[in-house]
């Protein structure tokens, strides 16, 4: 499939007073070039000691912004997920300070990955596990209404880095609109990644990704909301999960404990090291809150998918 051009541009912040580099009518379609979280400060040949020296003023960098005609606050922008291209290689950090467990993983480390970006079949992590692939964007949204340059790392109103795994080819992600023009941009793209990204970081790898824009005219939105094109996990049913459990009356305290019990039993029962269990939990195991209205106790599950090691 043909498009009008491929979005090379990258910036660091959401500002609604960025100059667009490009403007597209609604039906339009555009493929952007999109960076690793990294903003290519890793490569291929990138060793653990690197984690240290991130510049993190050039992490999750965002292709565009890109303005659609037609778009005005109140609007919502739909953005179909036409296809990947991905490139074949990829990384996994525990980035010092950052992630579910960071108290307790406090040295830096890094996983390389080599994939093929045309078959897309499961990619080795060691000796230990094989992760299914599934491109997606990590980063994807509009600017705010808000003046002045935002933060791309935590997720907004308006989307930004949701880390919502399904937003894969065939996805309809639907986005609330709050300027003129909607300002859309695009980044951190994964190969694979768990359901809560636990360790902070997925298969974090460059690729294009084409994209096809269209208006939802005066139909306001509070937050985004998303329409899959099938199934979401049948990639990893087939072997079915080991699960473990956090219980208790803070959400968060029972996510750690349910992350820590399935780092303890991939240790115990496969001889994977704890570290290497947390980055793998992170690009393949899913965090759940399984109930949430028995109080004064929660449930929070991680589901980590049996296929990836046999």
């Amino acid at each position: 499939m043909s498009h009008r051009h491929t979005i090379h541009a990258q910036h660091y912040g959401w500002d609604n007073s960025l100059a667009p580099v490009a403007r597209i009518t609604p039906g339009q379609s555009l493929e952007f070039e999109v960076q690793d979280a990294s903003g290519g400060q890793f490569s291929p040949a990138s060793v653990a000691a690197d984690v240290g020296g991130l510049d993190f003023a050039r992490v999750n960098p965002v292709a565009g912004p890109v303005y659609i005609e037609g778009a005005e606050p109140g609007d919502i922008l739909k953005v179909t997920v036409l296809s990947f291209a991905p490139s074949g290689w990829g990384w996994t950090a525990n980035i010092p300070g950052f992630g579910l467990l960071a108290d307790e993983f406090k040295e830096p480390a890094l996983h390389l990955w080599r994939y093929d970006e045309w078959a897309l079949s499961p990619c080795a992590f060691g000796p230990w596990a094989r992760v299914p692939l599934k491109p997606f964007a990590g980063t994807i949204g509009v600017a705010p209404a808000q003046p002045g340059c935002h933060s791309v790392v935590p997720p907004r109103r308006v989307g930004g880095n949701m880390d919502l795994r399904d937003i894969a080819c065939g996805s309809e992600l639907h986005l609330p609109v709050e300027v003129a023009g909607a300002l859309f941009s695009v980044g951190d793209t994964h190969a694979a990644q768990g359901d809560g990204e636990v360790c902070g970081t997925a298969l974090e790898s460059p690729m294009r990704v084409a994209l096809r824009f269209d208006l939802i005219k005066r139909r306001p939105l509070a937050f985004p909301r998303l329409l899959t094109s099938g199934p979401v996990v049948r990639h990893l049913d087939g072997r079915g999960y080991l699960t473990t459990t956090g219980i208790g009356p803070d959400l968060m305290v029972a996510a750690r404990d349910a992350v820590r019990s399935m780092i303890d039993w991939l240790g115990r029962e496969y001889g994977i090291a704890a570290i290497d269990a947390y980055l793998l939990c992170s690009v393949c195991g899913d965090l759940r809150i399984s109930e949430i209205v028995d109080m004064p106790n929660w449930t929070v599950s991680f589901y980590f998918p049996r296929i990836a090691l046999e």
